[in-house]
């Protein structure tokens, strides 16, 4: 049992982990039209993300040009927090039928930290947006990375179980 919730939520692990370089590197996606339900946006995200996000952007090529090195070195800050996360959720998956209130209060902590980090890293996202794009731009930006980090830790919660 424990090897196949192991490797449910390594499946959503994967899922929910950002894409590799090269397809983040495609540029415009293949799709053409909105992607409109949270299982297209899961689809498209996994295949493109930086499509998906220049699509809903709709920079200007001076806009464009000072937007994408930031969002690069935001998805290489980014990454660095979900491996953490990732670490963590495999931690617990290994101590779940032995969990001890130690091991429990060690994941928690940890996972409060990385989600510190994360939220420290978005906010100083966001001031960097905002020195070079419109605020509105900046707002959609930080709404397109939100809903795309809410997707991906729904799926990884999905198949986490409570802590017995």
């Amino acid at each position: 049992m424990r090897a196949l919730l192991a490797g449910s939520i390594l499946a959503a692990v994967a899922a929910a982990a950002p894409p590799l370089a090269p397809a983040q590197q495609a540029g415009a996606s293949k799709a053409t039209g909105p992607v409109t339900t949270a299982d297209e946006v899961r689809i498209e995200m996994r295949r493109d993300k930086r499509g998906l996000v220049e699509r809903n952007m709709q920079l200007t090529a001076d806009e464009g040009a000072k937007f994408w090195p930031i969002y690069d070195s935001y998805q290489r800050e980014l990454d660095r927090v979900i491996e953490r996360e990732n670490r963590l959720i495999l931690d617990y998956v290994n101590a779940e039928n032995v969990m001890t209130d130690g091991n429990a209060k060690r994941i928690a902590r940890e996972l409060l930290k990385a989600e510190d980090d994360e939220q420290s890293l978005r906010a100083k996202q966001f001031r960097r947006m905002l020195a070079v794009l419109p605020a509105k731009k900046a707002v959609r930006y930080l709404q397109i990375e939100n809903k795309l980090r809410t997707l991906q830790r729904y799926d990884v919660a999905e198949h986490i179980p409570l802590v017995r």
